[in-house]
């Protein structure tokens, strides 16, 4: 008994065939693809909080005031392309309620420019295209993506190397859940600064290279785990002046024990996470799992149709008429040759 394939069959095996082999490209070559470091960045995060600032006017340090820290990060999109790493240039301005708002960043306390460059898809530092300053470790603007529950090596560039920043579990953040991240940093030297003498106890030297020194009373960030993203940040910053191979701080330029992402940044940092975050589970997750599991069923019964088949019409009974009529001229030829 002859079959007939169905053409109706050849749809859905083909169509399934085609998602069984674009379900591992999702997985395997997009993701990979999608996840990388943006070139074309442009964000702004501001951070407030309240301590010890050294007034110059006043010549003395003074309690209680307003601190804003603004961090700008603006990608160069031209470098990053001839480079293929992501070159994003960085200002950080230090502010108390006196030099905000400033015309010319420059104005502020402290004014700190920089050029970061890393592996878009690694996330560790690529030492290139007019870097400033040198960096080291595994995190600083962001974290790699896929962060793990283990420790991670963050620079802080106060300090001019990388700190350990321990695991610390999960927070949630505006209504959004990420990695918490926890570190301190002990007084450190990190530089020196030509000050009158008697600003650090050494009254009998007009000009002194005084010792900056400086500490982190706390370190918080919590991080997006799928991108990598600070949807939280927190630091607690201290600078001081010593006389040279003192032990002690004679002067503190800057000391606070919380300054932190404000409102508005928070939610704002939230948003992109949600948003980039939503993109690669789509590519990586959703999309690969649900072609896999549709191609499945769609080749399976294609399948079972190209094999099962149906008859073609007339065919069995045709077959017997032929048959038939074979044997009864064949035997009506027999007759004939027979003798009577």
């Amino acid at each position: 008994m002859r079959r007939r394939v169905p053409p109706f069959s050849l749809v859905p095996l083909g169509l399934g065939t085609f998602l069984l082999v674009l379900a591992p490209l999702l997985a395997w070559y997009v993701t990979p693809r999608a996840a990388v470091n943006p070139i074309d960045i442009d964000t702004t995060a501001v951070y407030t909080g309240t301590g010890s600032v050294f007034a110059t006017d006043k010549v003395q340090t003074v309690s209680g005031q307003r601190i804003t820290v603004t961090q700008r990060v603006r990608g160069d999109v031209t470098d990053s392309e001839r480079s293929g790493n992501a070159v994003w240039d960085v200002t950080t301005t230090v502010d108390t309620d006196k030099s905000l708002p400033a015309a010319d960043p420059h104005d502020a306390l402290e004014f700190v420019p920089g050029r970061w460059v890393t592996n878009r898809t690694t996330n560790k530092p690529v030492h290139c295209c007019h870097e400033k300053p040198y960096f080291e470790g595994d995190a600083y603007l962001k974290f790699p993506f896929d962060v793990g529950r283990h420790a991670y090596q963050w620079w802080d560039n106060s300090l001019g190397s990388t700190v350990t920043l321990h695991y610390g579990g999960t927070r949630g953040i505006q209504g959004y859940t990420g990695y918490r991240f926890t570190g301190t940093v002990a007084p450190a030297r990190v530089g020196t600064r030509l000050v009158p003498g008697a600003l650090v106890g050494r009254p009998g030297s007009s000009q002194v290279l005084a010792e900056e020194w400086y500490a982190n009373h706390g370190i918080e960030l919590v991080v997006d785990q799928r991108t990598g993203r600070v949807i939280y940040a927190q630091v607690g910053p201290r600078r001081t002046l010593r006389a040279p191979g003192a032990k002690k701080d004679a002067v503190v330029l800057l000391d606070s024990r919380k300054i932190a992402f404000t409102t508005a940044t928070q939610k704002d940092q939230v948003r992109q996470a949600r948003q980039e975050s939503g993109r690669l589970r789509l590519v990586g997750g959703t999309l690969p799992i649900g072609a896999a599991v549709t191609g499945f069923i769609l080749a399976a019964a294609g399948t079972v149709l190209l094999v099962r088949g149906r008859p073609e019409p007339g065919t069995s009974e045709s077959s017997r008429h032929r048959t038939h009529d074979v044997m009864r001229r064949q035997l009506q030829k027999a007759r004939k040759l027979s003798p009577p």
